[in-house]
């Protein structure tokens, strides 16, 4: 009740501001401008085709930030599935496309791809440390497929970074520690981390150097809790110490153990060189990530007669039967080492004709997840396991994309795209656990895909009060060079089998009309088209490994998305009222579907739903000035209903149980978030903000309705404040808290609790 009080009062107040038509205020004058290597835009720009939201360094006052998802987390209809800072897994979901559709949303920074197509789900998450919060100037989330320049994989949306270009010879440093506490279940703990960041740059006549260096290190609340319910065997062995709860069904189920505190290590090395020529610029990226994710602190809450933790085995409490697989309680470590490329040049042809090429490519240069067999305090360890190793996968992107002014109000953007992705993926025995040394493999999987892309978009300025644009792409796609495992023990070699290529051309139209009726109001309507085609992990990541089984499905189709947004939009002194009404239809819906195992393993396949549809609308308030000068606020409310219409190829004529007319997992039918800042004086600030979110499901079936449980999808209402002081003109600091009420909530794996922040900058 108090919330929707709340969200009446904004409401209402937003109305009353907007009696008076005014013109759009520009920047808080407190703020130093920057100059950035794309596009710089103010906060109230809506775009010319899709509907968008942006954010400058001003508006990034009142956010608690630790890596560079948390700049957008509070953005219109966007959840960002960070577990905990530093999180490898901070997946992205926009509007109609959940968290786990990873390969539905784009980020750049500064031109040099983000997102990572190449897996799925937890797995697809953008590679966000690439980029230092630090170094960024400004984003622009643009939401949905409906301009030519982007390929299907907007159908979410696209997040475009924009960092600082250098004028003048700087230093800085960022010297952060976080601290969160969590309980729940067996486990009552504070952890903590730091981030340390330094960053050297310098203009040198026309040629622009950045150098940067980011460091964190963080422990993290454990990640799964484990539970069984079965009927005992004979053989069990009593023990004790497992907490009654229930599973994700409602279920009453003995939780025996959890995987313990995650600590990340992330070492991250940027260098940009940045060169004006004549009419011409270049801007040279290199990124290096050097991470390790530890996990060898599981904790057992079982114990047996003499009082020994038990770490496996069949045991039996209360008349309960527990199965612990052998590497259910296991150790994990993960190295992984990525180096990223990207070039963009881009000048004037002539006054008219102006023309932007990028080209990218990263590779894993090691990725490689070791698992012990048994948890190495257990008393049948003998230092084996299994390792996974992705070798030789990557990406490479090429793009070039030509701006003509054709006459007064018209204008050309058309160009071509080429994107290549392969991945390689093995899973083997190790006798020796830690070290991977290659006993044997268990299973072999990869193979290619490539897409190639030609667009042009004409937007057109018919009058003083219509605008219009429309365009199209053809994508020309196909995979090959794949192969799985299917080993024959009576050969010699590990045998692998071929699987066929397949080819799909699609073309996707684009449309926009807008009206302004005055300098006060505006109306667009904006419709796209567009397909997702397969990435490589749904087509050929093929596996089995302790805990796991993945299935992939090589003759999977695009998914054909049909999009539409209404946008109405009102000018307020220093900002907008903005409505978005959107629908979104999605055929053959490409869904990873799990299926747990007792005991806690997974099996995973690759199929496809026949058709989802999404209705929602957002409320948006931005502005600089809120009631009072010093008070600016970011107010957002979204309202989503996403339904499975269709499944009937999956489940043929009259079945018995059907998923059609059920909730699309994991998305939550509202959403709201709020940033508020309150300028005390120049150099002092106090900020306060609200995520808001209701529960959802995380099948398909909706069968999982029970809250606040390891694997559920809660909702929750998280609340922080932030408080930022500059010393000196060179020296700020700041303290802050999110998850005040240290909310405990799942999104499967469970959010952070209570986490303190506290910041030192040094800038000269």
């Amino acid at each position: 009740m108090r919330f929707n009080s709340f969200l009446l009062a904004i409401f209402a107040f937003s109305l009353a501001q907007a009696e008076e038509p005014t013109q759009i205020a520009a920047q808080n004058t407190h703020m130093e401008e920057l100059n950035v290597w794309g596009k710089a835009q103010d906060s109230a720009s809506a775009g010319y085709t899709s509907p968008n939201s942006l954010l400058t360094q001003e508006d990034m006052q009142a956010i608690n930030v630790a890596t560079t998802e948390d700049l957008v987390k509070y953005e219109p209809s966007i959840v960002i599935r960070r577990r905990y800072i530093g999180d490898s897994n901070g997946t992205l979901g926009l509007r109609g496309s959940n968290m786990f559709a990873t390969s539905r949303s784009m980020v750049f920074a500064d031109g040099v791809p983000l997102h990572y197509l190449l897996q799925s789900r937890w797995n697809g998450a953008p590679r966000w440390t690439m980029v230092s919060a630090s170094e960024i100037a400004q984003v622009e989330i643009l939401y949905g497929p409906f301009s030519a320049e982007f390929s299907g994989n907007s159908m979410g949306g696209v997040v475009l970074i924009e960092t600082a270009i250098p004028e003048k010879r700087e230093l800085h440093i960022d010297l952060d520690y976080f601290n969160q506490s969590f309980s729940d279940y067996g486990f009552d703990d504070n952890v903590a981390g730091n981030k340390a960041f330094i960053s050297v740059a310098d203009k040198i006549g026309d040629t622009s150097l950045y150098l940067s260096y980011n460091r964190l290190r963080n422990s993290s609340q454990p990640q799964s809790y484990y539970y069984d319910n079965r009927e005992p065997t004979d053989t069990a062995k009593p023990v004790q110490g497992a907490i009654a709860g229930k599973d994700i069904y409602g279920n009453e189920v003995l939780y025996f153990g959890d995987t313990g505190v995650e600590k990340v290590s992330a070492d991250n090395i940027k260098f940009r060189l940045g060169h004006d020529f004549a009419n011409w610029s270049g801007l040279l990226n290199i990124a290096f990530e050097d991470r390790n994710t530890s996990r060898n602190q599981a904790n057992s809450y079982l114990t047996d007669s003499q009082g020994s933790p038990v770490w496996g085995g069949s045991v039996v409490q209360d008349d309960v039967g527990i199965n612990i697989r052998n590497s259910r309680l296991s150790a994990r470590d993960l190295d992984r080492q990525s180096l990223s490329l990207g070039l963009r040049i881009r000048g004037n042809l002539s006054e008219a004709v102006s023309v932007e090429g990028n080209i990218s490519d990263f590779r894993i240069l090691k990725d490689i997840t070791y698992v012990s067999a048994v948890n190495p305090a257990a008393s049948d360890f003998t230092g084996n396991g299994q390792a996974t190793d992705f070798d030789d996968t990557g990406w490479q992107t090429f793009d070039v994309k030509l701006n003509a002014q054709l006459g007064e109000g018209v204008a050309l953007v058309t160009g071509g795209r080429y994107e290549r992705y392969r991945l390689h993926l093995s899973v083997f025995e190790s006798d020796r656990w830690h070290s991977g040394e290659n006993n044997g493999y268990s299973s072999r999987s990869g193979g290619e895909a490539e897409i190639g892309a030609l667009f042009s978009q004409l937007n057109w300025d018919i009058n003083a009060q219509w605008r219009a644009a429309i365009g199209l792409r053809y994508e020309d796609w196909r995979s090959h060079s794949g192969y799985y495992s299917d080993n024959d023990e009576s050969t010699p070699e590990f045998d692998l089998v071929d699987v066929p290529s397949t080819e799909h051309s699609k073309f996707s139209p684009k449309f926009s009309l807008a009206y302004q009726p005055n300098e006060s109001w505006l109306f667009r309507y904006s419709y796209g088209q567009a397909y997702r085609f397969p990435i490589v992990e749904e087509l050929f990541s093929q596996y089995q490994a302790y805990n796991s089984v993945s299935e992939a499905n090589p003759v999977l189709k695009p998914e054909d998305g049909k999009h539409h947004n209404l946008m109405l939009e009102r000018s307020i002194e220093g900002g907008y009222l903005r409505v978005n009404v959107f629908q979104e239809s999605i055929r053959d819906v490409i869904e990873s579907q799990s299926t747990i195992l007792p005991g806690g393993g997974t099996v995973r396949t690759f199929s496809a739903i026949d058709q989802v549809d999404t209705s929602g609308v957002e409320f948006i308030v931005n502005q600089h000035g809120f009631m009072r000068d010093a008070l600016d606020i970011r107010f957002n409310l979204s309202y989503l209903d996403s339904t499975i219409v269709d499944n009937s190829t999956a489940e043929g004529e009259n079945p018995a149980a059907t998923i059609e007319g059920n909730d699309y997992p994991r998305m939550p039918h509202w959403r709201s978030n709020v940033m508020a800042t309150y300028h005390l004086a120049d150099d002092w600030s106090a900020s306060a903000n609200v995520q808001y979110a209701s529960n959802s499901f995380g099948r398909p079936d909706n069968l999982d309705t029970e809250n606040n449980v390891m694997g559920a999808q809660d909702g929750y209402t998280r609340i922080g404040v932030r408080t930022a002081y500059a010393v000196t003109k060179s020296l700020k600091w700041a303290l802050g808290v999110d998850n005040i009420t240290n909310e405990i909530a799942y999104v499967a794996h469970p959010w952070p609790g209570r986490t303190v922040y506290m910041s030192l900058s040094y800038q000269r």
